[in-house]
Parts: structure tokens; sequence; C-alpha cells
């Protein structure tokens, strides 16, 4: 028996980058449906350069004879949900389980906050910047087949940099992109019960000053690649098993390209710092911090 699964949370998701698809994918509508599960595995659908980096982690099932079992929303927003699924090699022991992050069709998305976060991302066709600055039908489209393109290749980024680094990734591994959906690592108990969230962890039950430990170094990671979150917050953050796990990133922000780079930053800053001071974490200067991310990305 399923169990109920916990929300990560109900906050906005915003999404991104370089395709748009004005429809949502149809799975599995023909009479070639699998015995058991939901659908097929859709990991031969994607190309290589729709897949995540090489090498594949152990654990990822890449079998064509997989299927895929649904087992409903972890997380819901005006403009995505988070979904769990099983990807399965039915009759074997291999199987691990994912989020399926959807993105709706451009009916029910809002754009209301994507203007300053576009800004530095500029599509190569005139015609499209026009229509996008215009929110017209076509623009908001292209809009919206931005977001799911961005999440995915903000995961490889920053999974990516961490590699070279030499230290363990903290967003989730990026599974593929396929259309609108974007397949990432689950980050939760193997019952399904997903991970805490930053903004319900209390202090007698986490290392807080370890925690903030990981968030610096995550700061420093994104700064080193030239970003910042855009939206970081105590509800976008997860923690598992002691470590810290940063999700949501499709409005991540170009610290270079982006006119208003510094401002994302400020309000990054201020929404962590906040948090972990409330919780005993002594001497957190904002401002130093800043002005060393900035360094860190080589902005003066």
């Amino acid at each position: 028996m399923r169990k109920q699964k916990r929300r990560f949370d109900d906050d906005d998701l915003d999404l991104t980058f370089e395709k748009s698809y004005s429809e949502e994918e149809e799975w599995d509508e023909t009479s070639d449906k699998p015995e058991t599960g939901d659908r097929w595995s859709t990991w031969d659908l994607s190309t290589p350069l729709e897949r995540g980096p090489r090498p594949y982690p152990e654990w990822l099932v890449t079998e064509l004879a997989a299927v895929d079992f649904e087992h409903g929303v972890l997380k819901t927003g005006k403009e995505a949900d988070a979904c769990l699924i099983t990807r399965a090699v039915p009759g074997t022991d291999r199987s691990c389980m994912l989020v399926a992050k959807r993105y709706r069709s451009h009916d029910h998305r809002m754009f209301h906050r994507d203007s300053g976060y576009l800004e530095g991302r500029k599509d190569r066709a005139s015609r499209v910047n026009r229509a996008m600055e215009k929110r017209t039908e076509f623009g908001k489209e292209a809009i919206a087949g931005r977001w799911a393109m961005a999440e995915f290749n903000s995961l490889i980024l920053l999974w990516q940099t961490c590699q070279q680094l030499g230290i363990e990734p903290f967003v989730p591994y990026p599974v593929q992109i396929l259309g609108t959906e974007v397949l990432m690592q689950y980050v939760g108990s193997p019952d399904g019960v997903a991970a805490e969230r930053l903004a319900t962890v209390r202090g007698d039950d986490a290392d807080i000053a370890d925690l903030w430990q990981q968030m610096l170094l995550a700061l420093r990671v994104m700064s080193r690649a030239g970003y910042t979150h855009g939206d970081l917050s105590p509800y976008n953050i997860l923690v598992h098993e002691g470590r810290l796990v940063v999700i949501d990133l499709p409005q991540i922000v170009d610290l270079v390209a982006n006119p208003q780079g510094r401002r994302f930053l400020e309000r990054d800053v201020h929404n962590v710092v906040t948090w972990f001071a409330a919780r005993g974490v002594a001497d957190l200067d904002e401002a130093a911090l800043v002005g060393e991310l900035l360094a860190e990305a080589g902005v003066r």
C-alpha cells in the first residue's frame, strides 16, 4: 500500500530555457503500454545532450526495459508539480526513485516575476526577444519553454562544478529532460517520505553550525560558477541525513550578465543568514559575505 507523501512546500515554482513547448507531452497513449507500471521508461526518448552528466550514477536505472510507477505529487506550485516516481526493471532488483518536475501548459503559468531573472538571457532571434518583452502569447510560450531547460542546465552546471572542485554535489543529480518534464534525483527516505525543508529543521535535531558551513560552501560554489540562486530561502533547501541540498533552480541568475545580479545575491544571502543567525550561528556579516561572493564571481 502506498503511503501518503509529504509535500516539500507549496511555494511558487519559477521555471526556464532554450526550447519552447506549446503543449504538455502525452505519455503512452498507444496500445504499447507496459504490463506493469504507468509508462515505459522515457530514458531512450531523450537525446544524449538531454541526459545528465557522465558517468551516470550506479543507482540510476537506464535499461530500456524499465517502467515508471507514479506515486503522486511531492510538491505543487502555480507553474509546476514535482511528482515521485519509481523507475524499475520488472523481474529484477534494479530500481530507483526519481522526482519528475512537470511544468504545466502556458495557459496556467504566471509570468509576473520573470523579467528580472531573464535579464542577460537574450534569445538570438530578435523576434523572440520582442515577443517576450511585450508578453504576447507567443512570447509567454517562449518564456515558458525556457524554464524547464534552464532548471536542467542549472543542475548540470552546479553538479559538474562540484565534481571539478572535488566536493559532494549540493544539488540533486539531473537525470534527463523530455519536453517540459525534468527528471532528477529523489532526496528522501526509501519509503517515499521526502527530505525535510530547512525551514522546519529544529536546532536540537540537527547540527546547525555544520549546515551553515555546507550553506556557505554552496554559496561560494555558485558564485565561483558565476551565479546566484535567485530565490534562495529555507523553503527550497532540503536537509537529508545531515546533508544540505539546494533545489528549485530554474531562475538561477548570472552575476555578470544580469544587471540586477547583485540585488538577487544580496537577497539570497539575507534570507539564509537571517535563518541561521536566528538559530544561534554567530558573527554573520551579510555585507562582508556578499562582497566575498562577488569577488569569487569576478564581479567588482
